[in-house]
């Protein structure tokens, strides 16, 4: 009897054990407050403004419009020219239409680059406020606040094409093209950061929904707060984001590092990075985990929370000042 309750006491220890660092190896949690990274305020009326122009103007961006596709990125490039960035555009063929990225340079020229990267098309059926003129609305807003302060590393802002269906994990996406020519110019980003999805938040308990039981069991039930996903390898960089972006805005910011299989951990341009080995993490709201509206006609400007928006946005800014820290040419 003995014997079967010490086995029993400690396989229960080792399952204690086993649970603690997975929760470690998958949540990556913050032991302490990491010392706060000086940024400046994201300003969440010009986040708005972007946004209403984004859904309104350009609101048909899908791949059977690349003509409002290519003002959507005139558009854009033109933003990152006044905010003082080198603008460029990264065009390539699709049956027979041109689509371009748009890439605008701020910081040295010379050096391993920190990429934050967001995709302007949408869904055929919705105008697409959260999903992604959000994501671009912050990357906007992100040229203006490094023009201000240009940053100490290269910075490379992409706003991508092609993301959405049909072209999601295909070689046309946007993000496969950019990822592809950085790889073939030798360049070696120190991060990439995908903005997918940051504008909506809730407060009510049962907001928040996750892919499958276990992750309720830790993951907050409000969607009041920003994700950080990486994927199963790439633990280092995800708590690195989390705290950076913790340290800069008052927003409660989660982490998950899983494996692709699970639905939404690879659901956006981050994956085009991981194919190649580029440490990259994806920012977002949790998508249709949160936001029920998701490639819906009711994707609209209005149904969005432009303050915390705002802190995501710093946060992001916080997340490159650290990156400053590493000395790397």
């Amino acid at each position: 009897m003995n014997r079967r309750r010490l086995l029993l006491a400690s396989l229960a220890g080792a399952a204690t054990t086993l649970t603690a660092v997975l929760f470690i190896w998958v949540a990556q949690p913050l032991i302490g407050t990491p010392p706060p990274i000086p940024v400046p305020a994201a300003d969440a009326q010009r986040l708005r403004n972007d946004v209403v122009r984004l859904s309104g103007e350009f609101g048909l961006r899908h791949h059977n419009r690349p003509d409002v596709l290519d003002k959507a990125a005139r558009f854009i490039r033109d933003r990152f020219a006044a905010a003082g960035g080198n603008a460029v555009f990264q065009s390539y063929e699709v049956n027979g239409a041109t689509y371009r990225n748009v890439v605008g340079r701020f910081g040295p020229r010379v050096g391993n680059p920190v990429v934050v990267g967001a995709h302007y098309d949408a869904e055929e059926h919705t105008a697409g406020a959260d999903d992604n003129a959000s994501g671009v609305a912050g990357l906007l807003e992100l040229a203006r606040l490094l023009g201000q302060q240009p940053p100490a590393v290269p910075v490379e802002l992409v706003a991508y094409t092609l993301e959405e269906p049909p072209h999601f994990r295909h070689a046309t996406m946007g993000s496969r093209h950019h990822a592809d020519e950085l790889v073939a110019a030798g360049s070696a980003p120190r991060l990439v950061v995908i903005l997918e999805m940051i504008g909506c938040f809730y407060d009510l308990p049962g907001s928040q929904d996750y892919p499958v039981s276990l992750l309720k069991a830790i993951y907050p039930d409000r969607g009041d707060f920003i994700a950080v996903i990486g994927h199963m390898a790439g633990t280092a960089e995800t708590r690195r984001v989390k705290a950076a972006m913790s340290a800069s805005a008052p927003l409660p910011v989660w982490s998950v590092n899983a494996p692709a299989w699970l639905p939404g951990v690879d659901f956006s341009d981050h994956s085009s990075y991981w194919r190649h080995g580029i440490p990259a993490v994806m920012v977002t709201d949790t998508a249709f985990y949160r936001n029920h509206r998701y490639h819906r006609s009711d994707d609209t400007p209005e149904t969005l929370d432009y303050r915390r928006m705002a802190h995501v946005v710093s946060g992001v800014v916080g997340v490159i000042r650290d990156s400053e820290r590493d000395r790397r040419p």
